[in-house]
């Protein structure tokens, strides 16, 4: 008997075009276990929040919280700015958890990775999202990391990851957010 499939919403925390986290999702979408599918969002238009606008939210919005709740589970790319993780992903996060009662994100399991050209990766912005997706009660993967530095140097000028090592962890957090997921749905 086949396993159902699993879909999983990604985004990542950069609009750069040239993202090196927007291309840890591509990798992703070719590194999938199988019966898996990944679906990349893009964060690029969603306006800052607004808590006047909660009764009616932009449609990229709308687009983006029906995206979510369709997902068995969620796969975030952040990279790092000013020890954190950046703006455009919290206030996408901040649109899809609102209004209060309505948060897309309850109960979703979720795994994080993140690359910078930086020595630490994106790990501080690792750390700080993590402390939000407690406040939005989802369920964080806790292994395995991927924490990419050198990016530049891992990721090629055509965007692709080119380093074996990080492929390699980008396959094993799929394949553990999968075997999470099927976990907490035969709760």
């Amino acid at each position: 008997m086949d396993e159902k499939q699993i879909t999983i919403i990604g985004f990542a925390g950069s609009l750069r075009k040239d993202s090196y986290n927007k291309a840890l999702l591509r990798a992703a979408a070719k590194l999938l276990p199988k019966n898996t599918k990944l679906e990349i969002f893009d964060l690029e238009g969603i306006p800052p929040f607004n808590q006047d606008l909660e009764e009616t939210m932009p449609e990229k919005v709308k687009k983006f919280k029906t995206k979510i709740r369709a997902a068995d589970a969620i796969l975030i790319a952040t990279p790092e700015y000013n020890y954190s993780m950046p703006g455009v992903l919290k206030n996408a996060m901040d649109w899809a958890s609102r209004p209060y009662g309505n948060n897309s994100f309850e109960g979703k399991p979720v795994a994080i990775m993140g690359a910078s050209p930086g020595i630490l990766g994106s790990a501080r912005a690792q750390y700080h999202l993590r402390q939000v997706l407690v406040a939005l009660n989802m369920h964080a993967l806790n292994r395995h990391e991927v924490i990419v530095s050198a990016a530049d140097d891992r990721i090629d000028e055509n965007g692709n990851v080119s380093d074996e090592v990080t492929k390699k962890k980008i396959r094993e957090l799929l394949r553990n957010l999968v075997d999470w997921t099927r976990k907490l749905m035969e709760k």
